[in-house]
């Protein structure tokens, strides 16, 4: 099994810092945005980006998690997965312009399922996705808005997103 690295902390912490400034150049500055990750690595995502629009824009964005888990089209594949609380940052979403968060999109199943979630929230004026790694291979008509990293790979290659808030390690790999 050969692995190899291919985001460095640095190279995470300068795509967090472009996506965030493609989000604000995008919605014309801080007003009206609301951000929820997809756990577990979107949450902690989603977090990291909101400090640094609040840095660069000058105001706190608000942040959420958006747990997808009941929404999911496999579930009778997967029936172990431990459902996460969904955190709706005050103010809700109604209105509002909402960017998703998730690590790494992949068929887009998670982002179908995460859309279907909002819609028992809210709903919001406009929805955006940032996904740090995009490796392709959509089986559905979902596309992001900011993303870190294409990363072209083969379906049955793995990729995983170590962050230090989860994992105890910056990282992003590819491996069979």
């Amino acid at each position: 099994m050969s692995t190899r690295t291919v985001l460095h902390p640095a190279d995470i912490a300068r795509a967090l810092t472009r996506i965030s400034h493609e989000i604000l150049e995008s919605n014309r500055g801080p007003d009206n945005l609301v951000l929820l990750g997809i756990p577990t690595r979107g949450v902690t995502l989603a977090e990291r980006i909101a400090r640094l629009l609040s840095d660069i824009g000058g105001r706190p964005v608000p942040v959420g998690a958006l747990d997808v888990t009941m929404y999911r089209d496999d579930l009778h594949r997967n029936p172990t997965r431990a459902p996460h609380p969904t955190e709706i940052p005050p103010g809700g979403v109604d209105g509002k312009v909402v960017v998703l968060v998730d690590d790494v999109l992949f068929s887009g199943r998670s982002i179908r399922a995460a859309l279907d979630a909002l819609q028992d929230i809210g709903r919001p004026t406009t929805v955006r996705l940032a996904t740090l790694i995009d490796r392709g291979h959509r089986e559905l008509p979902i596309r992001p808005d900011f993303v870190g990293k294409n990363l072209p790979s083969a379906r049955d290659e793995r990729v995983n997103v170590r962050l230090d808030e989860i994992d105890g390690v910056e990282e992003v790999t590819i491996g069979s």
